[in-house]
C-alpha cells in the first residue's frame, strides 16, 4: 500500500477509492469527510456516543485576511447561558472534526461555548496538506480567527480559555506569548513543548534534512514511527484511527518538521514567560511529546495559578486513546478546573 494510504475493512470500492485519493488539497479532504460522516458516527468509541441533544452546532468556511478559506465549527448549549468560551487548537496532522466532535460536545454539555478551526493546510481548511511554511504565521491565523470569535461574544463578559492538544499545545502557548493578557487560562493536553527524543531523527539525519529543507520544503522525507501505535494505549481504540479519514498519515514535510523543531526549542527557552492560569495534563508513558518538559513548564511558568496532573501509565492521546475510565477521569479534571476558573472570573466582575 502506498505511504500515507489506509484500508478500512468492509467498505465499498467507491469509498475505498475516495480514501485512496490524493488528499494534498482541501477539495479531496472535504469529499472524504462527507462520504465517511455516517460511518464515523457509528464507530464503537465513547466519544462518538456523546449526545448532541441540547446543543447548537454550526460549521462555516470563511476567507481569512490572507485569502485562505478556513473551516471552523462551534458547539454551544442551546438553552442555557454560557459559563465561558473555549478555543481549541488541534494537534499535528489532525482536524477539529472526528474525535474532537465528541470532546466538544462533552464540554458544551457542561455549559461552555466551544470554538475550533482547522489550520491552513489541515483538515477541511484550504492549503497543502500538513504543510507549515511558518509556525509563527500559523499562530497569527489562529489569533485572527479566535479574536473574531471573542469579539462576537464581548458583550457577554465571558472568561475565555485556550485548549491545546499536542502540537496545539505549542500553538496555544505561542498565542499566549504573542498576546499575554488576552486569555483567562489555558488547558494544555500533552503539549508539544518538546518532541520526545525517540521521535526526533538522529543528529546526522536531522542535519541532512535541515540542509535540504530550503530546496525541497514540501517533500515528505522525514522518518516517522507509527503515531497511532505510540499515541493510543487502548488497542481497540487504536484500530479506529483509520476512520479519521482526513488526518495526515504520511511522512512529515521537511519545512513542517523543521518549523515544529524550531518552535519547541523557542518554547523551551521561554517557559518563564508563561503567565496565564494553567492546567497541564500529560500521560507519564507518553513517547510522542516529552512529559518532562510539561513538568519544567509547570515549575518555570511565572503564573502562580498552575496545576499539573500526570497520569500513570497513560500514553499521548489522553482523550481518544485510553480506556474509557481514564478518558472520563481526564474530562472530569478538565471540567472541574474550568468551572473553578469560570466562577473566579464571575466573582471578579
Amino acid at each position: 500500500m502506498p505511504p500515507g494510504r489506509v484500508r478500512i475493512e468492509g467498505i465499498s470500492s467507491e469509498l475505498q477509492g475516495i480514501l485512496d485519493a490524493n488528499m494534498d488539497q482541501a477539495p479531496a479532504r472535504r469529499r472524504a469527510r462527507e462520504a465517511f460522516k455516517g460511518i464515523q458516527s457509528r464507530i464503537d468509541h465513547c466519544l462518538m456516543k456523546v449526545p448532541a441533544d441540547g446543543l447548537k452546532m454550526e460549521e462555516s468556511y470563511d476567507l481569512n485576511s490572507k485569502g485562505i478559506e478556513i473551516f471552523s465549527k462551534s458547539w454551544l448549549p442551546d438553552n442555557s447561558s454560557l459559563k465561558g468560551v473555549i478555543c481549541y487548537c488541534h494537534g499535528y496532522g489532525d482536524t477539529c472534526t472526528f474525535f474532537f466532535e465528541g470532546i466538544a460536545r462533552k464540554l458544551a454539555l457542561s455549559g461552555y461555548g466551544v470554538f475550533a478551526m482547522d489550520y491552513p493546510g489541515f483538515g477541511l481548511s484550504e492549503g497543502l496538506h500538513a504543510y507549515i511554511p511558518s509556525f509563527d504565521k500559523l499562530v497569527d491565523d489562529v489569533i485572527e480567527h479566535f479574536s473574531k470569535v471573542k469579539g462576537n461574544l464581548k458583550d457577554q463578559n465571558l472568561p475565555s480559555f485556550l485548549f491545546g492538544q499536542s502540537m496545539g499545545g505549542a500553538v496555544a502557548l505561542k498565542v499566549h506569548l504573542k498576546e499575554p493578557h488576552a486569555w483567562d487560562g489555558a488547558i494544555l493536553l500533552a503539549p508539544m513543548c518538546k518532541i520526545a527524543d525517540d521521535m526526533v531523527p538522529p543528529l546526522v539525519v536531522k542535519q541532512f534534512l535541515i540542509g535540504i529543507a530550503n530546496l525541497l520544503p514540501k517533500a515528505k522525507l522525514v522518518p516517522q514511527k507509527d503515531l497511532a501505535e505510540l499515541a493510543f494505549k487502548d488497542v481497540q481504540k487504536r484500530k479506529m484511527t483509520p476512520y479519521n479519514v482526513i488526518a495526515y498519515k504520511d511522512k512529515p514535510r521537511l519545512r513542517t518538521a523543521l518549523e515544529m523543531l524550531r518552535t519547541t526549542e523557542d518554547i523551551e527557552n521561554r517557559l518563564e514567560q508563561v503567565s496565564l492560569p494553567l492546567l497541564i495534563l500529560h500521560g507519564e508513558a507518553d513517547s510522542v511529546t516529552d512529559p518532562s518538559v510539561s513538568k519544567a513548564l509547570y515549575e518555570k511558568a511565572s503564573t502562580s495559578d498552575k496545576t499539573i496532573i500526570l497520569y500513570q501509565d497513560a500514553y499521548h492521546s489522553l482523550l481518544e486513546g485510553e480506556p474509557d475510565e481514564m478518558i472520563f477521569r481526564v474530562f472530569k479534571d478538565i471540567i472541574s478546573w474550568l468551572d473553578e476558573h469560570s466562577v473566579r472570573h464571575t466573582q471578579r466582575l
